[in-house]
């Protein structure tokens, strides 16, 4: 039933909130947790290196890594909800997201926003107290710039929206380098600009696949304003900006080893052919043949950087 303002109806499995429902399908929905258990992978595996390649960083307690794995968990559910209500009046313009719950009238948009307020806000206290005050740092660099900078201000202004609002998944592994370390060094500071690097070729695949939604939203996402054709090779080139950006990891002093190395070579690999494919097929469906390619990268490679950190065989 959709909460238009008349709907008084409670489901036994969610809580009745107002006059809309607040069940733990809704929840789970604006909270994104596809994003939530990516974004947490992150700030694990950046954990863990620090814990094993900084000098001086303390021995890890499962408890440690359960602190990092609540603030991020709660610092993403809170952003994504929060992006959820921005995004409030162009949801229902897209296919992907009209049966978000707000568009589909499952959630009144101001329990989505009270929700990812005060999710967000604990992320950060939580980990201000759970962690050390530089984590919360960043967790909270991670909240703003993903809901102030992408979501409201550049999202719907700039087609490069999503090249700054990058920075948002960048501050996840910043989170969890900083929690075993209590500071920030260049390894771990590359570690996470890692993800701002790969958040463009990323979601300009995206982009590519839903064009069409995101002009009928009026979001200028780049394919959007300068075509397939163009957007292609943007995401080729950032690829080629991207492989040997992730080199860099291994060529400063103390830097990661072999095992890195190889994985990173490899799933780089991968992504550089089907980005190349793309320039030649610059179509919806071959840009979501590319998009599943470069979805995984990121994950593969922070695992590679966990791995390199248990097995370090430096190469320099």
């Amino acid at each position: 039933m959709k909460c238009n303002g008349s709907c008084q109806t409670k489901k036994l499995n969610g809580f009745g909130i107002g006059k809309c429902e607040l069940g733990f399908k809704e929840i789970m929905e604006i909270s994104k947790p596809r994003i939530v258990v990516l974004l947490v992978i992150t700030a694990v595996t950046s954990m863990y290196a620090a814990s094993k390649l900084v000098d001086g960083a303390p021995d890890l307690q499962y408890i440690d890594y359960l602190h990092i794995i609540v603030a991020g968990a709660l610092a993403s559910a809170g952003s994504s909800a929060l992006n959820h209500y921005y995004d409030r009046d162009i949801d229902p313009k897209m296919t992907r997201t009209s049966t978000r719950p707000i568009p589909s009238g499952r959630m009144a948009a101001s329990h989505v926003m009270i929700y990812g307020l005060a999710v967000s806000c604990i992320s950060v206290i939580y980990g201000f107290f759970a962690l050390n005050p530089v984590s919360a740092f960043f967790i909270a660099v991670g909240i703003f710039s993903y809901v102030i900078i992408y979501t409201a201000w550049l999202k719907r202004l700039n087609s490069s929206n999503i090249v700054i609002g990058g920075i948002a998944g960048s501050a996840a592994a910043w989170a969890g380098w900083s929690a075993a370390t209590g500071s920030m060094d260049l390894l771990g500071f590359l570690v996470g600009f890692l993800v701002f690097v790969w958040t463009p070729s990323h979601f300009w695949c995206l982009a590519m696949k839903i064009k069409d939604e995101y002009a009928a939203a009026s979001v200028p996402m780049l394919p959007v304003v300068i075509g397939m054709q163009k957007t292609s090779k943007y995401i080729l080139g950032n690829t080629l900006i991207l492989l040997p950006f992730s080199f860099t990891l291994v060529l400063i002093p103390d830097g990661l080893g072999l095992v890195y190395t190889i994985i990173a070579a490899i799933s780089g690999g991968m992504m550089l052919v089907y980005h190349y494919k793309l320039t030649k097929t610059p179509t919806s469906e071959f840009a979501w043949k590319a998009y599943k390619v470069t979805a995984p990268y990121l994950t593969i490679i922070f695992v590679a950087v966990a791995l390199d950190a248990a097995f370090h065989f430096p190469l320099f």
